[in-house]
């Protein structure tokens, strides 16, 4: 008898552990579903100011996970069209921003950009004007017209009248940059901002065509977004105080 009551009462106590493991499993399920993920698209030319944006926005908000993809701005917005997730679309001209139509409705310009010529530090080939990429010896990289950068780069070209003879067209500015940096190819046009984000891995060079042409980048939260709220509130940050401080020593221009 005395057994069975032994018996009884481990059993008992066995059925309250298991309850209790239960619940404690529960409220792990719980605070990770709290836990939301904000799927932002950016310009290639933004990843290093959105990187440090994004972790500005974490610290602000707990629980939340900022997935940033970087790429040129066409492919970006023709991913969104095919159903990419994205809640916040970051384009680096108006025109990518406008595939999206009513989806991005209400978009915001949060900076602008102009262009640069990046060279082998030294600038070995004296490089010193938009014209000088098309001497015999310098092999020049440019964007994808598609892109936001390689569109710049024609509008410099009908305004001067000088063609570059490229050697290749890349898909993002970022693309541009490696070629150079990495001695594929001898010049590149990309942003004042890419310019300045290399240091001295390359020299910069400019030309007062440049100026002339402009690039408004405009921020939009997607009518798709998983949280409208805080698909928002991140664009918020980047058209606030903070969000155009990190932008500003970047290099961009103001909205």
């Amino acid at each position: 008898m005395t057994r069975l009551t032994v018996a009884i009462a481990a059993a008992g106590l066995l059925l309250v552990a298991g309850c209790s493991s239960a619940g404690s499993t529960g409220s792990g399920s719980g605070d990770s579903a709290v836990s939301t993920t904000l799927d932002v698209s950016a310009a290639a030319s933004l990843k290093k100011t959105f990187t440090a944006i994004a972790a500005e926005f974490e610290e602000q908000h707990d629980g939340v996970t900022v997935r940033l993809s970087f790429d040129g701005s066409s492919t970006l917005a023709n991913q969104i069209l095919q159903g990419a997730p994205a809640d916040v679309f970051a384009s680096a001209d108006e025109e990518n921003m406008g595939k999206l139509g009513d989806d991005a409705a209400g978009a915001k310009t949060f900076a602008t950009n102009t262009l640069a010529i990046v060279t082998a530090p030294g600038n070995p080939l004296g490089i010193r004007s938009f014209a000088d990429l098309n001497k015999p010896d310098v092999t020049t990289v440019v964007c994808q017209s598609a892109q936001p950068c390689g569109a710049a780069t024609e509008t410099v070209e009908r305004k001067t009248g000088i063609t570059v003879d490229a050697v290749s067209e890349e898909q993002s500015v970022s693309a541009v940059l490696t070629k150079v940096t990495t001695g594929q190819a001898d010049a590149g046009v990309v942003y004042v901002t890419d310019a300045r984000g290399a240091g001295d891995r390359v020299a910069t060079v400019t030309d007062p065509a440049f100026a002339a042409v402009v690039n408004s980048y405009p921020i939009a939260a997607l009518a798709g977004a998983g949280d409208g709220q805080l698909a928002t509130q991140f664009v918020d940050l980047v058209l606030g105080a903070d969000g155009q401080r990190i932008l500003r020593e970047a290099g961009f221009g103001a909205p």
